[in-house]
């Protein structure tokens, strides 16, 4: 990733809370020779140096076959079009030109699989229990009949990426950017 010193966001407060925020990351790892790319909702875990990543994927799915490769995780925050300012283009005599501001975090590690049914089990609880919050009536995992999660855990496989490095980037030209708030937010 292009990342001139200016857009270079080091907080590991910042980083962790787009990652929290913005829990869809984008796997990408290399089959046949070729960059390929998985969305999946991760959690971070203080693990380790400086953390792991968890996730789980359909069986079927060969990404977990890819275990020990080099992997990058990309989560996006915020982004959005920022037009010249009227009057910045008055006040630059027009030398002024639109932009795209947001703010990214690049996670790189190795892939390791995980096919352990109380890992994915635990995973699974801390995952819905995480994304059902929110809902006046939460689903939980008991929810459902035993002998269902037990067909359903076996028809996923778990991915861990220990974090090797994180990087981030918060590209805000505009001061509404710089003050947090992405204009035009996507």
């Amino acid at each position: 990733m292009y990342l001139p010193e200016r857009h270079r966001q080091t907080q590991p407060e910042a980083l962790l809370g787009l990652i929290a925020r913005h829990p869809l990351g984008m796997l990408v790892t290399a089959h046949e020779g070729a960059p390929d790319a998985d969305h999946l909702p991760f959690e971070f875990l203080p693990s380790g140096a400086q953390g792991v990543l968890r996730a789980h994927v359909a069986r079927a799915n060969p990404v977990w076959r890819r275990d020990g490769q080099q992997a990058l995780v990309v989560f996006r925050g915020p982004s959005g079009y920022v037009t010249p300012d009227r009057l910045e283009k008055v006040e630059k005599q027009g030398r002024v030109v639109p932009t795209w501001d947001y703010e990214v975090v690049h996670v790189h590690g190795r892939l390791r699989t995980v096919d352990d049914p109380q890992w994915l089990l635990a995973l699974v609880h801390r995952q819905s229990g995480r994304h059902e919050a929110s809902q006046s009536a939460p689903w939980s995992v008991d929810d459902a009949p035993r002998d269902y999660i037990d067909a359903m855990l076996k028809a996923i496989v778990g991915i861990e990426i220990a974090v090797e490095r994180i990087e981030g980037k918060w590209k805000g030209s505009a001061p509404v950017a710089r003050a947090g708030k992405m204009p035009h937010a996507a």
